[in-house]
């Protein structure tokens, strides 16, 4: 049996990893002076730190470096288990590449270790439902090669959907010019923003007004799920949970049966957004584009 392993920006809770025993490596966020583990809650309040965020106070975020994947992949290793990482993607953050640098280091003094990384090509919800897919290819018998044959030809099929309240923060991660955000803000727009084939964020369009923004976010994704009403939908939100509530409500609205889960989003995407960003994720029958 493999071991299936992935990163705390999946934003799924911990009850739900630990329940199908996989484990999780913990990114990184400093406010100041003070180091902050994104341990899924276990030593800090995920909600103290959007009021934080909320109050205008802007974090810092790190990869994960190469000794510590190297830390995290070695007992599986030393123990002949075949590992496969289910990872943040890519396009947004340079772990992934710290994660393959330390398969490659194993690989030198274990050469017949099975060492799998998965570059989900997202983030948040979105890499949070390739983690539950992850766990329903195991639990039906899925050979690792199978597992990772089906992630490099559904994974782009992810459709993911954002929207911040805002812009100074996408100002600051360089995504729109001071002069955007400054007019932006004062003309109520909204962007809504997605991740692109190569994934990376990237603004799509802009509406007026919150709620219009929200609405947007759930009529695309109720596009998306028309290949299949059933599949599990995931909303998360940095600290917006009454936004988050609208997106979910109007997805019911028009598919009563639909399971809609709502999570906080983690430190590392929070810090790039703000306070109130808001993201839908499901699986849709047309690869992103």
């Amino acid at each position: 049996m493999y071991q299936i392993l992935t990163d705390s920006e999946c934003d799924l809770p911990l009850a739900t990893l630990e329940a199908s025993n996989v484990a999780a490596i913990s990114f990184h966020t400093k406010i100041g002076d003070q180091d902050l583990i994104n341990d899924f809650g276990k030593s800090y309040d995920i909600n103290d730190f959007y009021k934080k965020i909320q109050a205008g106070i802007m974090p810092t975020t790190t990869q994960v470096n190469v000794g510590e994947y190297l830390e995290f992949f070695k007992p599986y290793v030393e123990s002949k288990t075949p590992i496969v990482y289910v990872g943040f993607s890519g396009g947004l953050s340079g772990s992934l590449s710290s994660a393959n640098q330390a398969r490659e280091i194993l690989l030198e003094t274990y050469p017949d270790a099975d060492i799998r990384i998965v570059d989900t090509l997202a983030a948040s919800g979105g890499e949070g439902l390739m983690v539950l897919k992850a766990i329903r290819l195991q639990k039906s018998g899925a050979t690792l090669d199978e597992f990772v044959k089906w992630f490099d030809e559904n994974k782009m099929l992810l459709q993911s959907w954002f929207t911040v309240d805002n812009l100074n923060y996408l100002y600051h991660g360089g995504r729109i010019s001071r002069t955007s955000a400054a007019l932006g803000t004062i003309l109520q727009v909204k962007p809504i923003l997605d991740v692109d084939p190569d994934g990376k964020l990237r603004m799509v369009s802009k509406t007026r007004t919150r709620k219009k923004s929200l609405f947007e976010l759930a009529d695309k994704t109720l596009e998306a799920m028309k290949s299949d009403p059933t599949q599990p939908v995931i909303v998360t939100t940095s600290g917006d949970y009454e936004a988050a509530e609208v997106v979910k409500a109007r997805i019911i609205e028009h598919i009563s049966t639909a399971d809609v889960q709502i999570y906080p989003i983690g430190m590392t995407i929070s810090s790039h957004t703000g306070f109130g960003c808001v993201a839908v994720f499901a699986m849709g029958d047309e690869p992103r584009n």
